[in-house]
């Protein structure tokens, strides 16, 4: 009788963990109240998504800022920042009068793109070191935030997404650059990214196509307050149907 509900016991909680998306005990603790995505995450490959000069030949940072509304004075946040490709060109866009921070997970990644800030003496910028599950920006304090090509990367979209939300200011947009194809190839199909920002409570204002910057352009508000972590449900799309 023992052996026998021990045995269901474990069942039980193998159950949960399949739920959980795995060993819960192995997921950062300020994510194992979040469900995690139901679609593959893509791992992180490169700091750059491709040459700085190849980037500029298109004009593909002035015309993604363009459709952004970024202005001087603003305050930014450049998610995934990587060598810091946007980093720069929105401090000089936003000038002395705005602030960028640059957010990478990657410590090493960090440590660069701090010494290219120091070098290259952008006094409006700040660096940080995120979490996958938290990028660890300060509440209400952005005007725009940019996620650039790094959204697919995101381990644990639903937290990340959650303690996100309360950087922005009230009438503040996040702005997402990333290409229309599955996750695991690297992009997010615009259908999925609008319906896990939804879960957040933002609505998608624009998405338009943009090759010159790798795929699409996507605008999104938030319209009503994140929800509690326990009734965030998943949501399950065939990425492969997205065409």
């Amino acid at each position: 009788m023992i052996r026998a509900a021990l045995a269901g016991a474990l069942v039980l909680l193998s159950a949960c963990d399949q739920l959980s998306g795995g060993n819960a005990s192995q997921r950062p603790v300020a994510a194992r109240d979040f469900p995690r995505a139901d679609r593959p995450v893509a791992p992180i490959v490169s700091t750059r998504w491709s040459s700085e000069e190849a980037r500029d030949r298109v004009n593909e940072a002035e015309d993604i800022m363009d459709r952004a509304g970024i202005r001087p004075g603003m305050t930014v946040a450049d998610i995934g920042a990587g060598e810091g490709y946007y980093t720069v060109r929105l401090a000089e866009r936003v000038g002395p009068a705005g602030r960028v921070l640059a957010e990478d997970i990657l410590p090493e990644v960090i440590e660069a793109l701090s010494r290219r800030i120091t070098r290259e003496e952008w006094d409006n910028v700040s660096v940080k070191l995120g979490a996958p599950e938290d990028p660890r920006l300060p509440e209400n304090s952005f005007d725009r935030i940019l996620m650039v090509h790094m959204y697919h990367e995101i381990a644990e979209p639903y937290a990340f997404l959650w303690h996100l939300s309360p950087a922005l200011k009230p009438d503040g947009e996040l702005i997402v650059v990333d290409a229309d194809r599955p996750t695991d190839q690297h992009g997010t199909p615009p259908r999925l990214l609008a319906c896990e920002l939804a879960t957040m409570g933002f609505r998608m204002e624009e998405l338009i196509p943009k090759p010159t910057a790798g795929g699409y352009f996507a605008r999104f508000r938030r319209i009503v307050a994140r929800p509690d972590p326990s009734a965030i449900i998943p949501c399950a799309i065939n990425q492969r149907s997205q065409g």
